[in-house]
């Protein structure tokens, strides 16, 4: 199978300058695929080097914490949008998951999806904080709030994806919204397996390696 069209190629750590993103633009039309996902501020550089390309922009909102205020996301999410982002991936406030403030949760998710219209929303739950009630809540969260996505994990908590919270997110989406793997996927045959347990999207920085059949290293967001 060819996993490329799978992959958001995804470069997010700190110290990532203007030749690293114009890299990571290459490497995606190189090897087509599906998007790049970056901080904001590159979203503008992004739709300059992807010009006349089919690899989309993902940009991603509140990140990597989630704990900022609901219009700074609102607004750093619209200002993606404008300078050319189609996908937000958007961290949830996890301490208000926490807290059990569940409308409040849900009422950010569905102002995010609302101010970007038809753009596609993914709902980072940061899995590796949670018990598996709380993942529950917060997938059945997301679907309520009109998101097209629940995804993993940021990369840079305690821990990533795994092939169990998969299985448990999808006993609540129940095929409404698609599910997004991310954190430690780092190998094709790791990506086969989650694409194999329904995932229809994987965030990774070892894109390249899992589509030549190498194993990375490191999980360099």
């Amino acid at each position: 199978m060819n996993l490329s069209k799978y992959i958001d190629h995804t470069l997010l750590k700190a110290t990532a300058n203007e030749s690293d993103v114009i890299q990571l633009c290459n490497e995606a039309k190189e090897h087509h695929f599906y998007a790049v996902c970056v901080n904001s501020c590159y979203v503008g550089l992004c739709k300059k080097e992807l010009n006349n390309s089919d690899v989309k922009i993902a940009s991603v909102v509140g990140f990597p914490l989630g704990a900022m205020d609901t219009v700074s996301k609102i607004t750093e999410a619209k200002e993606a949008i404008g300078h050319g982002a189609d996908e937000i991936d958007m961290v949830i406030n996890i301490g208000f998951l926490k807290d059990q403030k569940y409308e409040l949760v849900e009422h950010e998710i569905r102002q995010l999806k609302q101010a970007i219209g038809d753009k596609i929303l993914k709902v980072i739950i940061e899995t590796c904080y949670l018990t598996d009630d709380e993942k529950k809540m917060a997938t059945l969260l997301v679907v309520n709030a009109g998101a097209d996505f629940v995804k993993t994990s940021t990369g840079f908590g305690t821990g990533g994806a795994t092939l169990e919270d998969i299985e448990l997110m999808k006993s609540v989406t129940q095929n409404k919204i698609q599910i997004k793997a991310s954190g430690g996927i780092r190998d094709y045959e790791t990506a086969q397996k989650y694409i194999d347990s329904g995932v229809t999207r994987i965030g990774t920085s070892n894109g390249i390696q899992i589509v030549t059949g190498q194993t990375g290293t490191t999980q360099t967001y």
